[in-house]
């Protein structure tokens, strides 16, 4: 008997679901630019899959929205990206490993240079060619991660025998306070940044990422380069979220069972029963992506998923390929063998869970579903 290709099993098949709904990130996307952002170009950051979401996918919804730019980290993504997008503008964060220039100039892909090596050589091939190929000039203004700093940048931008038939086609920096808007070194930032990069007349900037956007024009420059608010997360730590959820996942319900009280449930005996329980077990853990940070305990209060809108607190421990979700309180005709929980979505935002994860929504988002079933539609 020949064997039957995984793909046309039924979705049954699955420990759970993730669905992506592109329009809403496209919708996301035209928020930032519209009226978040509506005097600068608006860029989209998609390293990391897209944030989980897909590379592929998304970066094809977000050019057929108008989006021309587009940010990932390594030039791996990169060249990954140009197969998808051969008329996009690509730059690759992580700027330009040794020996590599040669692989970015065949697929078009552009560097953000964060250091005096990478300048030298790439304003070194540009002067071997007798052509200025683009690249963008990342600046430090007090991340201190990548980027020139103040003195090397405006050493190395003033030098022409440095940097040769080179001109850069971007000025960037980071902020690194952006997720509190009243951080003093928001505007320390802001500051240097234009105080360093305003001699440079007619080279584009750009200082926002989603952070830098809610924040206001004054961030804004030239160039927005949004990522987390694209795919419906929390761009401040606190207040309100403009953007829409652009990502549910659903996990399947394996068995329910009755726990006496008093008794232990899951590994290390961390939460015992209070009361008699009826818990769930699905099909998800931590290598899926819910974090085993989010656990329950005696001690303190884990995530939670959703059940037909009734809350389903986890109990005990996350482990590889399971959670047990206490649904005492639930109809039992909403809690059946074979049916899915949502454990992130519309109703359980992924700042919600990062927070009893004591992480941000940004991990939550890119390790989400490797496992899953994946569809690509309205979340429901």
């Amino acid at each position: 008997m020949s064997e039957t290709p995984l793909n046309a099993y039924s979705s049954a098949l699955y420990g759970g679901r993730l669905t992506v709904d592109l329009d809403a990130i496209a919708a996301n996307w035209s928020l930032l630019r519209s009226s978040l952002a509506p005097g600068s170009e608006c860029a989209a950051t998609i390293k990391a899959n897209a944030y989980g979401t897909g590379q592929a996918e998304t970066a094809k919804r977000l050019f057929k929205e108008g989006c021309r730019t587009f940010f990932v980290a390594v030039p791996t993504e990169a060249i990954a990206l140009r197969q998808t997008l051969p008329a996009a503008t690509i730059y690759a964060l992580d700027g330009l490993f040794p020996n590599t220039a040669d692989l970015l100039l065949q697929h078009n892909v552009r560097p953000v240079l964060g250091s005096l090596d990478e300048l030298k050589e790439w304003a070194a091939l540009c002067r071997t060619a007798g052509k200025s190929f683009p690249a963008a000039v990342h600046v430090d203004t007090g991340i201190h991660r990548l980027g020139l700093s103040a003195d090397e940048f405006g050493t190395a931008l003033a030098d022409p025998e440095l940097m040769g038939p080179f001109k850069p086609s971007l000025l960037m920096s980071h902020l690194a306070c952006g997720s509190d808007p009243d951080h003093p070194m928001n505007k320390e930032q802001l500051a240097r940044f234009i105080a360093l990069t305003s001699p440079f007349k007619g080279v584009p900037r750009s200082l926002a990422n989603s952070a830098g956007v809610l924040m206001g024009p004054d961030y804004h420059f030239d160039l927005v380069r949004p990522g987390i608010s694209l795919y419906g997360g929390r761009a401040f730590d606190h207040g309100d979220n403009p953007m829409r959820p652009v990502a549910k996942v659903e996990a399947r319900i394996m068995i329910v069972r009755s726990v006496p009280k008093g008794d232990a449930i899951g590994y290390g005996a961390t939460q015992t029963a209070k009361r008699p329980l009826r818990n769930a077990v699905v099909a998800a853990g931590y290598a899926d992506g819910l974090l085993r940070r989010a656990s329950s305990s005696d001690d303190r209060p884990g995530g939670f998923g959703m059940i037909g809108g009734h809350k389903a607190p986890i109990l005990g421990r996350i482990s590889m390929d399971m959670i047990t979700l206490d649904v005492t309180d639930i109809p039992e005709h909403l809690v059946q063998r074979g049916g899915l929980v949502e454990m992130l979505g519309p109703n359980v935002a992924a700042a919600d869970m990062a927070a009893y994860a004591e992480t941000i929504d940004y991990e939550y988002l890119t390790s989400l579903g490797r496992r899953f079933e994946r569809i690509y539609g309205p979340l429901g």
